[in-house]
């Protein structure tokens, strides 16, 4: 599996338990991004359909669905770029 947070690929023993982490990141890998059915277009962007909503993607939960992603994680940067030119915008002189 992949963690998600640094890209790094991750040795585990299934199932991933909810308190393990990424051993270079200290991320959580039992999350929704580190999910197969992880969709950040899906309705609660998970696409299993009964899954429970979890708020907080990135933290370690309890979902029973979860499975590992078996493919590297796209990287938002739409949040990164947002910040540069904000940077840019208001950078002091």
């Amino acid at each position: 599996m992949y963690c998600h947070h640094c890209q790094s690929e991750i040795s585990v023993d299934l199932p991933v338990r909810r308190q393990e982490t990424c051993p270079k990141c200290s991320s959580y890998l039992h999350c929704c991004k580190n999910c197969r059915f992880y969709d950040l277009h899906a309705p609660q962007q998970c696409k299993e359909p009964i899954a429970e909503l979890v708020s907080n993607k990135e933290s370690g939960n309890f979902c029973g669905y979860f499975e590992p992603a078996s493919e590297k994680p796209a990287i938002d940067k739409s949040a990164e770029e947002a910040r540069k030119k904000l940077d840019e915008l208001f950078k002091k002189k």
